[in-house]
């Protein structure tokens, strides 16, 4: 007895080791024409195997690359498409570009510092307060979540660089509240700009 593990390895496992001898069998066919009725057979066998995926877009061309696959390339018949090469197959795929926003401070994120310049340019009012309000205490949980010990002041001082020194704040006048009271949902919500007289 022949184990599976014994015997060569399939090149598409999910058509079966039955589907790779149709499709060796088919590449071995001398006659042209017995050859293409051969893979068009195949074909329609390796189509119904797969009928929840007969919607994708392009299934049939899917299928004929999956066949000249099987076949290591070796398949010499007239394609009804244009099926994938050997080079193509085997080629790494280009590198990848990925954006490098510059930072000063990559704890509190890219977005973060985005909205304390928009907010630098708003002109004072409610709104105001309150965003000035919620970047706080999202700058204060951001540097928690890498630091044990979190001081106001140093909180003031990176809103006050992240904002060009336009917002200019500090424990005297202001304070931000305990992180740790806004991990409920429900006190977040009640949380209070509290200015220190």
């Amino acid at each position: 007895m022949q184990y599976n593990t014994q015997k060569e390895k399939l090149l598409l496992p999910e058509y079966g080791r039955n589907i790779q001898n149709m499709v060796d069998h088919c590449v071995s066919i001398k006659d042209p024409e017995e050859r293409k009725k051969c893979a068009y057979t195949v074909i329609d066998i390796m189509g119904t195997m797969f009928p929840h995926l007969r919607d994708v877009n392009n299934f049939k061309h899917i299928l004929w690359d999956h066949l000249a696959i099987m076949s290591d390339f070796k398949l010499e018949i007239d394609y009804p498409y244009e099926v994938i090469t050997r080079e193509e197959l085997y080629t790494a795929p280009g590198h990848l570009e990925y954006s490098r926003p510059t930072m000063q401070y990559r704890h509190y994120g890219k977005i973060l510092e985005k909205m304390i310049k928009i907010a630098a340019d708003m002109e004072d009012s409610d709104k105001k307060d309150h965003l000035l309000k919620m970047l706080l205490n999202q700058m204060k949980r951001s540097y928690t979540q890498w630091n044990k010990e979190v001081d106001d002041e140093k909180i003031f001082h990176d809103m006050y660089e992240l904002s060009a020194g336009k917002i200019n704040m500090s424990t005297d006048t202001h304070s931000i509240p305990d992180v740790r009271s806004n991990s409920n949902p429900d006190k977040l919500r009640n949380i209070r700009f509290q200015r220190r007289k």
